[in-house]
């Protein structure tokens, strides 16, 4: 597979994150979703709305999300609404809760741990999608990004169990590590293949803790701010991301490199190349 093209920039303000995608060179086709992380309540490392605005302006996008599957402030319907106002989501733009209602099966091709993925039913309201994700650790995934957002974050609260459990969501906390890792892929591949390409990312390299925006007692961040980098290809973008992490100057990347490597973060990119929606080979080039 040829490489992808992975653009970069040092620069992390809202109007870069407009030129980043610019400069992807496509346009978003229809009604367009954002799927971003609203934020555990108690969180502080999150990306917060007033950042994130210009860029949802600029698609004239709604921004979607699906509960979660363990207890906290948006495992419901009602506290996931309660979370998104007091976050300030719903001051900026129209929200979907997209499994308010029911799920909707989508099927795995060549999936190596699960060939379904449950989602919220309302993903068929959209055309295309602009995913907009925080990189940072996660508790379990050894990292969060671009394939995290669209697999877990995507799933309805079912289907994170689902996910997580590996087919078998009574195993949701238990499952075999890798085998949930590469569910993860799995799951990451029927987003890519029900949008057919219609699909833009944007990984926003700030606010580093190891732990998840999930998280209502999360870390403080102990490495410095990277950048924001962007691609039509979501593996070789977490790809580049693990990559700035590793190379970078900033002594306090070791805590977060240990999260990742204690946690096999980096089998969720293998995965996901094995499956061939993308690539890890990439063409880092800096705006």
């Amino acid at each position: 597979m040829a490489k992808s093209i992975v653009y970069f920039s040092k620069e992390i303000t809202s109007d870069t994150m407009i030129r980043m995608y610019q400069a992807l060179g496509v346009e978003l086709p229809g009604k367009v979703a954002v799927k971003l992380h609203s934020g555990e309540v108690g969180n502080q490392n999150f990306i917060r709305p007033a950042f994130l605005k210009p860029v949802i302006d600029h698609v004239h996008g709604t921004i979607v999300e699906c509960n979660t599957a363990y207890s906290g402030k948006r495992n419901t319907t009602e506290a996931h609404w309660e979370t998104m106002k007091l976050h300030g989501w719903t001051d900026i733009a129209e929200v979907d809760i997209m499994d308010e209602e029911k799920d909707l099966e989508l099927p795995i091709k060549d999936g190596k741990q699960i060939q379904k993925n449950y989602v919220g039913d309302h993903l068929s309201r959209y055309d295309s999608m602009l995913v907009l994700s925080h990189f940072k650790g996660h508790p379990m995934g050894g990292f969060g990004g671009a394939l995290k957002n669209i697999s877990i974050g995507i799933a309805s609260s079912y289907g994170k169990a689902y996910i997580h459990g590996a087919g078998n969501p009574d195993d949701i906390w238990t499952s075999d590590h890798d085998s949930f890792l590469e569910s993860m892929a799995d799951a990451a591949r029927s987003i890519v293949d029900y949008f057919g390409g219609k699909m833009a990312f944007i990984n926003v390299m700030c606010n580093m803790s190891v732990d998840c925006d999930c998280c209502a007692v999360a870390e403080d961040p102990k490495v410095g701010d990277i950048g924001i980098l962007a691609s039509l290809d979501p593996i070789a973008l977490d790809q580049a991301c693990l990559d700035l992490v590793y190379a970078s100057d900033d002594p306090g990347k070791a805590d977060l490199i240990e999260r990742i490597q204690s946690r096999n973060g980096v089998h969720t990119v293998e995965a996901a190349a094995a499956l061939g929606f993308g690539s890890r080979e990439y063409e880092l080039i800096t705006l």
